[in-house]
């Protein structure tokens, strides 16, 4: 066990640790949250009440939760009794949503098994589930007490689970950590390789990130917002395309979006754009999608990161700047359309 860093999320403790596999179950969970795929990473004891869902982004609903909720009450979980999650965001996001509303807020931990969740959606308290297609529309701020991490398992990570994180590392890189992008554009066969030495360097460098403007804001007032970069244009195809398009894929070519919608409004430079642009399509990523530009602004709309009724739109005007702009609807349909 190695604590990689110890937060206070509004008021609510937690940490990130690094565990070996064998030790990754808290002993004393009461309830264990995974779905068909990622069950058979974590050993448990036989007779631990579980609740295996259905996996990916059409089974993160309510009626998930619901089943989490259920089986809490018929198996007398008390307010201080550990539900355990263990998946990829889907998984850690509606685990933590459950536990947020079990007697209004038991003990959650949470074990994310995938790059994304690891370096983004398990930490900092954001839980959820979507409404129909529309992303993450109901939900709660309620950290884990604790995020225990072990970069064994990602070994065995489907190829497009692995760069669904790393489009997200590639955010979080942009975002606040020069060092990192760096390690990305130098080391790109052996982040793509899966390298142990430089995933562990990845994900600690990604948890810091997040960690500090977490702590700043929890309820996204102001710098955490950083943190949805490409998120805004991304979720709108996600949500068009019926998840055709996965998380990671749909966030980089929001971020490209993004860097367009910058560049056009004088904030970033196009050579620096023109940079990153390539190191993502180095990394495989798309940046151009056939969806329907009109359907991917009406999606817009539904975006939940709305003040006073107007979308805020997050763009990048160089590495380690980020500005939040509201944007006039005919302006983004010709970025869409770009």
């Amino acid at each position: 066990m190695e604590i990689i860093k110890s937060f206070t999320f509004g008021g609510f403790p937690s940490r990130a640790v690094l565990y070996d596999k064998q030790d990754l179950l808290p002993e004393d969970t009461a309830l264990f949250v995974a779905d068909s795929h990622t069950k058979s990473l974590i050993s448990r004891p036989e007779g631990l009440a579980e609740v295996i869902l259905t996996p990916g982004e059409e089974g993160k609903q309510w009626d998930a939760v619901d089943k989490i909720l259920k089986l809490a009450m018929k198996e007398g979980l008390a307010r201080d009794s550990v539900i355990c999650g263990a998946g990829g965001g889907v998984v850690t996001d509606m685990t933590a949503f459950a536990g947020s509303l079990y007697m209004r807020g038991c003990r959650v931990i949470l074990i994310p098994t995938s790059l994304l969740a690891m370096v983004d959606a398990a930490l900092g308290g954001k839980t959820g589930i979507d409404a129909g297609v529309y992303k993450n529309m109901i939900g709660s701020f309620y950290p884990a007490e604790e995020v225990r991490i072990c970069p064994e398992i990602l070994g065995d990570l489907p190829e497009k689970e692995y760069r669904n994180g790393l489009g997200e590392v590639l955010k979080t890189a942009i975002i606040g950590d020069a060092a990192l992008l760096n390690l990305i554009k130098e080391r790109r066969e052996s982040v793509l390789a899966r390298d142990p030495e430089v995933l562990a360097q990845i994900i600690r460098r990604c948890i810091l990130v997040k960690g500090a403007l977490v702590e700043e804001d929890l309820r996204e007032k102001g710098r955490r917002a950083f943190l949805n970069l490409g998120h805004t244009f991304g979720h709108a195809l996600e949500a068009v395309s019926e998840f055709r398009w996965s998380h990671g894929a749909g966030v980089v070519w929001g971020m490209g979006k993004a860097l367009e919608a910058s560049v056009r409004l004088g904030l970033a430079k196009p050579a620096w754009a023109d940079e990153m642009k390539q190191l993502f399509l180095d990394y495989g990523y798309e940046l151009e999608a056939p969806e329907d530009p009109v359907g991917i602004l009406e999606a817009m709309k539904m975006d939940k990161k709305k003040q006073r009724g107007k979308l805020r739109y997050i763009l990048p005007a160089g590495p380690q700047d980020i500005r939040i702009e509201f944007l006039d609807p005919d302006f983004v349909l010709e970025v869409l359309k770009a």
